[in-house]
């Protein structure tokens, strides 16, 4: 690279850091830049394609057949550190509010509006896209395929959107009870899980997992609040960190849970959707790491060259969550036109193929960049647009839903 495009990269990276209030947390913000890239990252890596008689695109999984690509998702499954720095993040934004006068309600309204405009956004710019595509005669199993690619992480949105509106609670909670608010949470996803894959698993319902599904996230958002309001020490970090991994061990070793963190096709247990004692786990060790590493982590993001993408990151996160399957789909479905392709519409089958992917992962970035540079703008508030607008997009988000759950 030039010395001429280094001297305006240099400069916006040197105007980023000094515009940084001197209080930010900079430690807070990595943690959530690290486990904002690793939202993508293990979908890319994770997740890929077959290619049937027809030439539509079904979702495959390279854990099927390369069971030693499993470790990989124990790096890359990081929402328990999300989870964590959401709570720290939002005990802090809501004292400052409630001391402005704002009330808890009103609070709680603006961080709602901001995690649903992009969801609203991406459904509906995806509902207007299936609409071309299937008149342009892409396959109806190839748009299904993309529907449910797009929709997989907005899941979180919703989850996180819960787990905020107990922020007041869970305040409570932790300046009565300290880190310990979170143990019974621990112990709930522990009982849920004895009941479906203990000895009476045949005679639970189908649904009884779903009951994981808010102990378990909110779990790590927990130790969060608590983390802000200066409950969550060293000691506390230190017990986080070596039970959290004791306890991943034994659940692997001991009662056979499933080594893989995300789903895998033909798996009869899966440890995430909702989350199992293992994803529970995992976080209580992220999160016990992150605060005993949380002060070398500041000090190492003083340095502006680190810090300035840290910053780009944060600003783009629901831009990057819910975009980021489009900018593969951008590719493979162009792509499957053209048949067998490796790491991207060839069925992943073997090493060849993670390795392939891994070439193909700089590309859906660059993607994904060109992609955020149209779509930030559902991240702003929505204050000047129309309220014919704002209707035609509530529609069209709720016709992408309806397809991608296949209730059309």
């Amino acid at each position: 690279m030039s010395l001429a495009l280094l001297s305006p990269l240099r400069d916006t990276v040197r105007t980023i850091d000094a515009r940084t209030p001197a209080h930010r947390d900079r430690a807070i913000d990595g943690l959530r830049a690290l486990a904002l890239l690793a939202v993508p990252t293990g979908h890319w890596l994770l997740g890929g394609f077959t290619l049937d008689a027809d030439g539509a695109l079904h979702n495959a999984s390279p854990l099927t057949a390369v069971g030693g690509l499993a470790p990989a998702s124990w790096v890359l499954q990081m929402l328990g550190i999300f989870f964590l720095v959401g709570g720290h993040a939002s005990v802090l934004s809501f004292r400052r509010a409630t001391g402005r006068g704002t009330s808890p309600g009103a609070w709680l309204g603006t961080r709602l509006a901001r995690l649903g405009r992009p969801v609203l956004g991406v459904a509906a710019v995806c509902a207007a896209l299936i609409t071309v595509l299937s008149l342009l005669g892409v396959p109806e199993a190839t748009l299904h395929t993309g529907a449910t690619l797009v929709i997989q992480p907005l899941w979180f949105v919703g989850v996180y959107a819960v787990v905020t509106a107990l922020t007041p609670y869970c305040l409570r909670a932790a300046r009565r009870w300290g880190a310990w608010t979170a143990a019974p949470l621990l112990l709930a996803v522990a009982v849920v899980d004895y009941l479906r894959y203990g000895p009476f698993e045949a005679a639970m319902p189908s649904w009884l997992s779903l009951l994981n599904l808010l102990p378990g996230w909110l779990f790590a958002y927990q130790l969060g609040v608590c983390w802000g309001e200066k409950r969550l020490g060293r000691g506390a970090a230190w017990t986080l960190l070596a039970g959290g991994t004791a306890l991943f061990a034994v659940l692997l070793l001991e009662f056979h849970y499933p080594a893989s963190m995300v789903g895998v096709p033909g798996q009869a247990r899966t440890n995430s959707h909702p989350p199992s004692l293992l994803v529970v786990a995992l976080a209580a060790a992220q999160s016990g790491a992150a605060v005993l590493l949380r002060d070398r982590l500041a000090r190492l993001l003083r340095r502006p060259a680190l810090w300035a993408p840290v910053v780009v990151i944060n600003l783009s996160a629901m831009t990057i969550l819910c975009w980021h399957q489009t900018a593969l789909l951008g590719l493979a479905v162009p792509a499957s036109y053209l048949g067998g392709i490796p790491g991207l519409t060839l069925a992943p089958d073997s090493s060849g193929w993670v390795l392939a992917r891994l070439a193909w992962l700089p590309v859906f970035a660059v993607v994904l960049v060109a992609i955020s540079r149209a779509t930030r703008r559902f991240e702003a508030p929505w204050s000047g647009v129309p309220g014919s607008r704002r209707t035609l997009a509530a529609v069209l988000a709720a016709a992408f839903a309806v397809f991608a759950l296949r209730l059309a």
